[in-house]
């Protein structure tokens, strides 16, 4: 009955996000993905549990740490599923770069509020 209702009251839908962080330090990733995660769970009232998987891409210059560690450390999500990838290089992208999609059970017709953060709010100033 319970996944019946679930069925019944909610779709499967993808939100896609980013932000930059201000450079490529742990900590800078960590304020970086954790605003970002947060964006995405409260502007789109999410119950956690509706989240099924994140994707994360970073462009090349940050490597000093996973972007899916921090989400699920910092956010709770540990029943999340999470894959890191690294964004591909495209000349003049946006620097220190986070981009997500989220998978995630949200009602029919629900108006999906898509979180473009700092500098990555240029990549989808429509959506901002």
């Amino acid at each position: 009955m319970c996944l019946q209702k679930m069925k019944d009251d909610h779709k499967i839908t993808f939100i896609r996000g980013a932000t930059t962080a201000s450079g490529n330090s742990v900590r800078e990733i960590e304020v970086a993905v954790v605003e970002l995660i947060n964006e995405l769970i409260s502007r789109n009232n999410l119950i956690k549990t509706n989240i099924l998987s994140i994707t994360f891409t970073a462009t090349k210059d940050l490597d000093a740490c996973f972007p899916a560690s921090i989400a699920r450390k910092f956010n709770g999500l540990d029943s999340v599923a999470f894959l890191d990838c690294q964004q591909m290089h495209v000349f003049n992208d946006v620097d220190f770069c986070i981009r997500i999609m989220a998978q995630v059970l949200l009602p029919p017709n629900y108006a999906i509020k898509h979180p473009y953060l700092k500098g990555a709010a240029k990549l989808r100033a429509d959506r901002c």
